[in-house]
């Protein structure tokens, strides 16, 4: 299984970006869906994850209320839309299949190659 991940960019202190993530195969369907982020020097981090079914959906503290996970399932597609977008928002967002038992604790199966978001202030 392939992930393809798309939409980052260079945007403005308060802007927004949709990153999007393509799977190669429907497989992804049954697996919960993850976006991480890992920043200059820093260690890679949960961002938010979504539900096979999309009922659920989960979200770090430090983006709450900012970004929105959502899935399409007919498209094996994954979404994460970032509204208010702040400079400590700067990474690569990393997108994943897997699963959890608990949140934030996600395992991941199948790994994207990162999209850069540099937010500027």
């Amino acid at each position: 299984v392939q992930l393809q991940a798309s939409g980052g960019g260079l945007v403005q202190a308060g802007g927004s970006l949709r990153l999007s993530c393509v799977a190669s195969e429907p497989t992804t369907r049954i697996y919960l869906m993850s976006w991480f982020r890992q920043a200059p020097g820093k260690e890679r981090e949960i961002v938010a994850a979504i539900s096979s079914s999309a009922t659920n959906t989960y979200y770090v503290d430090s983006v709450k209320g900012r970004f929105t996970i959502s899935r399409d399932n007919t498209k094996n597609a994954v979404y994460l839309q970032m509204n208010s977008l702040k400079p400590e928002d700067t990474a690569v967002y990393y997108c994943a299949a897997g699963w959890m038992t608990s949140w934030p604790d996600v395992e991941s199966k199948y790994w994207g190659k990162g999209t850069l978001v540099t937010v500027s202030s």
